[in-house]
């Protein structure tokens, strides 16, 4: 790994004329996008390769980023999505029996670029009183009009339509469980049952998750009509995460339409998302998002809270869910947002952050559960059943 004196200079400028200026490490050139912090202890390169991310720089508010290294059995997706990536301090040591490079070659070999030696804290306090803003990254000896031209070039993540970017080309089998020994236990107990998980932008562990449930899963790009996913006679429909704004993605709004009534569902995070549009329901951005491995989130048939993984910038408008027939199911306690939501009489559910965390804990786990338990009856879940949601972990 470059030492610090070797390393070139990097500057990220936000939109409001901010410039922060430090050691770059990975990649060299110029990036854009919407500029988050995150704010997981760990996790890094789960954060690098989810494909939610892309489109953005993030930043992460632990001060300490690189120490364990890289491997290959923590990736989220086949490669890292982020444009940028901005850190307090990047270890110049790697410790971890399963690394495999160090970060700083991981983000040479993906084409990012890295930022260092900044105060993390300043950007995330701007972040947090400003909102989100968009940045540009560069390690080019630019001037600072150019620097504020090309800052007020980069387009907002509100009506972008990422999907297309990181959707796959063409349909698949995902046969994979949980198969290294750090992972979350696999159940693996429930008789097979055939889903199509309709890929936005999906997480690995989402995927193992359902396969550990017991499913066969067959992947499908986000374009797919709802005839081509019948095709498959699938007994559950399974919608995932994903970047950007839901509000565009209206081909899948319109394939979620067209199946509503006909199969199970279960959304996470955008999909959470695209079936409340689908069922009448309105989306909104929110002014920083819930990036991190910390939010509290509760279940309000039972009262419990969940430290749950979160990864979004837009949320669904409560007040919308009252036409669109469903009851809220769960609730963020930092700013009371929508978390979750059910049909009142279909067997439709989904949640706004990441019960398969990755990085982050497990405790919701228990949704892929009643996911499974939804295909068996065909009706939503029971008041009873989501009151003790969850009994095996808590």
């Amino acid at each position: 790994m470059k030492t610090m004196n070797e390393t070139k200079v990097a500057r990220l400028i936000l939109e409001d004329g901010t410039i922060f200026s430090g050691q770059a490490f990975g990649s060299k050139g110029s990036k854009s996008g919407e500029v988050v912090f995150n704010t997981s202890m760990t996790g890094y390169q789960e954060i690098l390769t989810d494909p939610s991310y892309a489109g953005q720089i993030v930043v992460m508010t632990y001060p300490l980023i690189g120490n364990y290294g890289i491997n290959s059995d923590d990736i989220e997706s086949s490669r890292p999505w982020v444009e940028g990536f901005v850190v307090k301090e990047l270890s110049p040591l790697v410790s971890n029996f399963r690394s495999e490079t160090n970060l700083d070659k991981y983000l040479v070999d993906n084409d990012i670029i890295g930022l260092a030696g900044i105060d993390t804290r300043a950007i995330t306090r701007k972040i947090r009183l400003q909102g989100a803003m968009r940045g540009f990254l560069t390690t080019e000896n630019l001037s600072i009009p150019e620097l504020l031209e090309r800052v007020a070039a980069v387009p907002g993540m509100a009506g972008l339509d990422l999907v297309k970017k990181v959707m796959p080309e063409k349909a698949f089998t995902w046969d994979k469980g949980f198969d290294n020994p750090f992972a979350f236990a696999a159940r693996g107990n429930e008789p097979d049952c055939n889903i199509v998980a309709i890929d936005c932008g999906a997480k690995t562990n989402i995927l193992r998750h359902l396969v550990d449930a017991g499913c066969r899963v067959t992947v499908v790009p986000a374009g797919v009509t709802a005839q081509e996913i019948m095709s498959y006679n699938p007994k559950g429909l399974f919608v995932s995460n994903g970047p950007g704004d839901p509000e565009p993605v209206s081909y899948v709004q319109k394939t979620l339409r067209d199946l509503i009534g006909k199969l199970p569902m279960f959304g996470i995070c955008l999909g959470h998302q695209l079936l409340a549009l689908a069922l009448g329901a309105k989306t909104y951005k929110l002014k920083f998002g819930h990036r991190g491995a910390n939010q509290p989130v509760q279940n309000i048939f039972n009262g419990r809270v969940e430290i749950t993984s979160q990864n979004h910038g837009f949320a669904v408008e409560a007040d919308s869910l009252v036409k669109a027939n469903v009851k809220i199911t769960h609730i963020n306690l930092n700013d009371n947002t929508v978390e979750g939501f059910m049909h009142n009489e279909l067997p439709i559910m989904a949640v706004q952050y990441h019960p398969e965390a990755s990085p982050g804990p497990h405790e919701a786990s228990y949704l892929f559960d009643l996911f499974i338990e939804m295909m068996k009856t065909n009706q939503p879940p029971g008041a009873a059943q989501l009151e003790m949601a969850g009994d095996e972990i808590f």
